[in-house]
């Protein structure tokens, strides 16, 4: 869920910043969306890294033999 989350922010960020051509007086969305493209690069690679260590790790005993 949090690398969907992460490509998410990503994609919302990059169309804040280079699809929309808006001027709103009380809000700079070009600083909006660079700040959700970082957002969303961070959440996708802690989530990446997260996935990945925890891919090694055994919730259990496999067998009887472990127990010993």
């Amino acid at each position: 869920m949090g690398i969907g989350t992460g490509i998410v922010l990503f994609v919302i960020g990059a169309i804040l910043e280079f699809a929309l051509n808006i001027q709103v007086s009380w809000i700079d969305l070009h600083l909006v969306g660079y700040i959700l493209m970082i957002a969303g690069a961070v959440v996708f690679l802690l989530s990446l890294i997260l996935m990945l260590t925890r891919r090694g790790r055994r919730t259990g005993p496999a067998n009887d033999e472990d127990l010993l």
